[in-house]
This record gives C-alpha cells, sequence and structure tokens, in this order.
C-alpha cells in the first residue's frame, strides 16, 4: 500500500467495528467465563493460610474454629474466595451561583488658561475647536453570570466478586463481573478494588464505601446502545474539528 498510515487507520476502524459485527441478527454474545482474573485465582491455590495445629479432639467438634465447621469464620479470606458487593448510590449534589459586576469612569482635561498660549492656539485652531476642553474620556462596564450544577445518582446493584490476589499488608484485591442479556441488549456490571478483611460482614458482604480505588461500570451493548452511540466517524470529526 502506497500510504501505510491509510491502512492502520482502515484496520483501526475495522477492529472497532467487529464489537458491532458481533451481534448483527442476533443476541450478543456473552464473555467466556474461563478467560477471567476470576477464573485464574479460583484455580490457583494461593497463600497457605496462619492457622494452629488441631488437636484429634478439636478436628471431631462442633465449635471448632475451622471454616468448614457449624460456627467457622466463613468471610472471604483467601485467594479464590468469593463474597458479595453491594452498591447503594444515591447521591444528589446541587449548586448555584450568581455574579453581577459593574464600572463607571469620568476623565475630563482642559486647559483654558496657560500664560494665554490657549488663546493665540484657538485662533489658529478649526472653527469650533478649543483648547478649553482638550479631552474627555467616559467608559463604562458591566457583566453578570449565572451558573448551576444539578445532579442527581441512584443505583442499586448486587454483583459476587472474587479475591483475585492477597496483598503483603493482608489487603484482598477483588474483582466481579456480570452479565445480563435480555433480549437483545447485553448489560454488563463491573466491579474492582482493594477491601480490609475485617470490613466484610458476617454475612460475607461489603458496601462499596468501603472498597478502596473503586471501580464500577454499569453499561451494555447491543442494538440499543449501537442506536444512541453516535457513528466512530462522527467521533472522529467530533475530535479534529476545532468548530
Amino acid at each position: 500500500m502506497k500510504n501505510p498510515a491509510l491502512g492502520i487507520l482502515f484496520v483501526a476502524v475495522g477492529l472497532s467495528g467487529c464489537a458491532r459485527f458481533d451481534h448483527i441478527g442476533k443476541p450478543p454474545t456473552f464473555t467466556s467465563a474461563t478467560a477471567t482474573k476470576e477464573h485464574s485465582a479460583m484455580l490457583s491455590p494461593g497463600l497457605p493460610l496462619r492457622v494452629d495445629p488441631e488437636t484429634p479432639t478439636e478436628a471431631a467438634s462442633l465449635w471448632s474454629g475451622a471454616r468448614q465447621s457449624l460456627l467457622g469464620d466463613r468471610r472471604a479470606i483467601q485467594q479464590g474466595d468469593i463474597l458479595t458487593v453491594v452498591i447503594e448510590i444515591d447521591e444528589e449534589a446541587e449548586i448555584s451561583n450568581a455574579s453581577d459586576r459593574s464600572r463607571s469612569a469620568s476623565e475630563s482635561l482642559g486647559v483654558p488658561e496657560l500664560f494665554g498660549l490657549p488663546q493665540r492656539v484657538n485662533e489658529r485652531l478649526p472653527e469650533g475647536a478649543t483648547l478649553g476642553n482638550a479631552v474627555n474620556i467616559n467608559s463604562s462596564s458591566a457583566s453578570s453570570g449565572d451558573g448551576s450544577v444539578k445532579r442527581n445518582e441512584k443505583l442499586t446493584l448486587r454483583v459476587a466478586a472474587t479475591v483475585v490476589d492477597v496483598l503483603p499488608n493482608g489487603v484482598l484485591s477483588i474483582s466481579g463481573s456480570q452479565e445480563l442479556r435480555v433480549n437483545f441488549e447485553m448489560r454488563e456490571l463491573l466491579v474492582s478494588g482493594y477491601v480490609r478483611p475485617e470490613d466484610i460482614s458476617r454475612q460475607n458482604e461489603i458496601t462499596y464505601d468501603k472498597i478502596a480505588t473503586a471501580r464500577v461500570s454499569y453499561g451494555g451493548r447491543g442494538q440499543i446502545t449501537d442506536v444512541q452511540q453516535p457513528r466512530i466517524g462522527q467521533q472522529i470529526l467530533d475530535v479534529i474539528l476545532p468548530y
């Protein structure tokens, strides 16, 4: 090809359009569940937990502290464990600003008498001109501005996440994904972040406000999303065109 840059552009546009071709005449395809970080974490045994050796009597007792016992702690604590992330966002913010500014000024300069020179000069000036009011300047300015921001967000979701890694300080790295297909539209929910084991409730749940570096994404793909999104060429022109 004579123009390599043009070829690269065609390849990029073609790859970006592959996602749209996936659901032409059929529902969107689910993402493979075996090619995720969650699946890899479940396959890996992870680091062993530090537990005290049990005597034969304690191993057979119902009051044992082991996780498999009746009263054991079943909260997620090691790589591959699963916990529930509760996302309840109900936020509302409203900001209103107003400003008003005005200014006026007037300057006047005249030379009616200066050793008799103005009278001599006035005789040589055109008719109507005089040094009595040589300079007279008036200026005024005014500005006003109004601004307001109003935001209302509400989202309630629950998703199962997997412990994909245990950091050296004991903090758990979690990642979870969920896909729901309704007719020809796929709804996707992604969540990831870092949590402390002590913040996980006895019900093996954690709220989103206790997740550090939380990343929550809720969107979709399918025929409805394609109609709502502008074409790729239009998005490129919006970036390139200055006006």
